[in-house]
């Protein structure tokens, strides 16, 4: 069963191209991972929110893609350049 994720990201006006190319790095790792189906995203123009996606075969491969980039010690903690925390939805099938 295919899992998914979807993560918005609400960075400061200041650091909005740096968070984009902060989320895109580590979904190009993802994309090399077995098991990864998708990885996109996506910059809403009028609030200023990144949105990141992916899909996965399954959740262990979805775990084996954070720990990529876990692994390869990627920036991609939220900070202080981010306005206000992340909301983050994991997704199974309905």
């Amino acid at each position: 069963m295919s899992v998914g994720l979807v993560a918005f990201h609400y960075p400061k006006p200041e650091y909005r191209g740096e968070l984009v190319r902060r989320v895109r790095h580590p979904a190009e790792l993802m994309a090399t991972i077995p098991g990864c189906l998708d990885v996109g995203c996506g910059q809403d123009e009028a609030t200023g929110a990144v949105a990141t996606t992916g899909k996965w075969e399954s959740k262990d491969a979805l775990m084996a893609a954070f720990e990529a980039v876990a692994a390869a010690n990627v920036d991609f903690d939220y900070d202080d350049r981010e306005s206000r925390p992340r909301d983050v939805f994991n997704l199974s099938p309905a």
